[in-house]
């Protein structure tokens, strides 16, 4: 298949590893930023390929990993106590919130609907007149444009009972407050290829500019990541800062315009809390006034007292880059992905459930649990 097989070659991967290996001489400390290039880091065993002067740290990309949980709370709330058709992609089902999850809250008879588009949410609200459908719209730029696109949908069908409880995070300032935190010991960046493919490049070259720190858009398959690496060990060699596009089959400079511009007309920016992390200036969407009718926060006006992570769960340094999964304590003991003490065990892109499903280290941990 073109654009799959050969960036999965064992040739190519092979070729990079050695370009790697050849070019460095230094310690260096790279964070890929997503979720999904996570996974198949460690899913393909390129952790341990990697010579050992290339450290990996895993970065705040998974959507889910990173919402709040008081924001997981009003989805309860309004799923057990407004009694609304709550629906949701099936990745946030199981993360836990302070008390439960949606699961949980399923389970007790909430209406908790797994759908895998949006627009099947506005097809439920014209269906059900006298039910308020609210969907959970959760992830970063790149499933922006069909979230909001369910409310434009909406809108023109004069839809009253339909609203989107939204947990939109941005990336670029995520990547600001990694590199401005005190802690910090990220070198280098892989970014996020789907979200650039959406939104271009233009908001990464401040950061590699202000930072001097070289940054490399990056796809997701094996050959993806290692070429992305054995460029950003090259610069970092080198003394070089400067922004690179290894996914130029897919991401080109200004993105993609249309939803871009979809985003703009619906969505403006705001402050946005990170679940493990805190709250990052102008790092979320949130619906426009000409749209707020379908705004779930403004629409019921729940509040939701904030609370507090467990105490004995380490995923906001490990969304930081700055631990290891299995160097919690709890890790495949009483934290599991049947039993997670934070998102990042139960996420599909988390890095705790990549290592506890795949890695060495996560299978030894369970070993000897």
């Amino acid at each position: 298949m073109k654009y799959l097989s050969e960036y999965r070659s064992p040739e190519l991967v092979y070729y990079f590893l050695k370009e790697i290996k050849r070019t460095v001489t230094k310690p260096w400390v790279i964070m890929e930023v997503c979720g999904g290039q996570t996974h198949s880091l460690v899913k393909n065993g390129l952790l341990t390929m990697l010579p050992e002067q290339v450290r990996m740290v895993h970065g705040p990309g998974c959507p889910v990993c990173v919402t709040p949980l008081n924001l997981i709370d009003k989805a309860v709330f309004l799923a057990e106590e407004k009694k609304v058709i709550l629906c949701s992609f099936g990745d946030m089902i199981r993360v836990p919130g302070s008390k439960k999850s949606l699961l949980d809250a399923k389970a007790n008879g909430a209406d908790i609907r797994i759908l895998y588009s949006p627009l099947e949410a506005v097809k439920i609200a014209s269906e059900n007149p006298d039910k308020e459908v609210v969907f959970f719209a959760v992830g970063f730029e790149t499933t922006a444009p069909a979230n909001l696109l369910s409310v434009i949908h909406a809108k023109r069908q004069g839809l009253k009972n339909y609203s989107i409880l939204t947990s939109h995070v941005l990336v670029p300032p995520a990547m600001e407050a990694i590199v401005n935190d005190d802690e910090n010991i990220v070198q280098g960046f892989l970014a996020a290829g789907h979200v650039c493919t959406i939104m271009g490049l233009s908001e990464y070259y401040p950061i590699v500019e202000k930072h001097k720190m070289p940054m490399v858009v990056t796809g997701f398959e094996p050959v993806d990541l290692l070429q992305g690496i054995s460029m950003l060990v090259s610069q970092l060699e080198k003394g070089e800062f400067k922004l690179e596009n290894q996914y130029s089959r897919v991401v080109e400079e200004e993105g993609n315009p249309a939803a871009r511009k979809v985003i703009n007309d619906v969505f403006e920016s705001s402050d946005r809390e990170w679940r493990g992390i805190g709250t990052i200036p102008g790092s979320g969407f949130e619906l426009r006034e000409d749209f707020s009718a379908y705004d779930a926060n403004k629409k019921f006006q729940v509040n939701i007292a904030k609370a507090e992570e467990n105490k004995d769960c380490i995923a906001g340094q490990v969304l930081r880059g700055q631990k290891k999964p299995h160097e919690c304590s709890q890790f495949g003991k009483r934290c599991t992905p049947s039993n997670p003490l934070g998102a990042p065990m139960v996420s599909s892109e988390g890095a705790c459930a990549a290592y506890y499903h795949y890695s060495n280290v996560g299978q030894n941990e369970l070993l000897n649990a």
